[in-house]
């Protein structure tokens, strides 16, 4: 049985935008990572956003699962969710990322600023826009 690793993302959809995160490797990724052995997914994703981040977030839905290509032949499996920001927006990059930024929906490609944004990633974007919201999503 070929098993992957698990790496749990969060989209974060605020006032029209998706909360990104540029890593070291020049690519815009989700906030997120991996599960600690005691975790469920949603407590991983809570925990991994704040770290990442410094945001508090609800987590919602399962929007979409996917293999990523980390690197040449090293795969990772994405679960994403969709996530309701609680609190302030203010993001503020850890370690783990060079670049924080909320990116306007409107904006979203397959590069954005001149760096790559994964297509696993956009397309779970896509599905997070494509779920009913309303202004009482986000709790403040």
């Amino acid at each position: 049985m070929n098993t992957h690793p698990v790496s749990v993302k969060g989209i974060l959809i605020d006032q029209g935008h998706v909360l990104l995160l540029l890593n070291e490797r020049g690519e815009w990724d989700l906030p997120g990572g991996r599960p600690d052995a005691s975790e469920d997914h949603r407590g991983a994703l809570k925990r991994e956003v704040r770290e990442e981040a410094g945001l508090e977030v609800e987590v919602g839905a399962l929007l979409d699962e996917h293999l990523f290509e980390v690197l040449p032949g090293r795969f990772v499996k994405i679960v994403a969710y969709g996530c309701l920001l609680v609190g302030a927006s203010a993001a503020t990059p850890s370690y783990e990322h060079v670049e924080t930024r909320w990116v306007p929906l409107d904006e979203l490609g397959e590069t954005i600023a001149g760096h790559r944004l994964p297509a696993g990633y956009l397309g779970a974007i896509r599905q997070a826009i494509s779920q009913p919201r309303t202004p009482s999503d986000r709790v403040v």
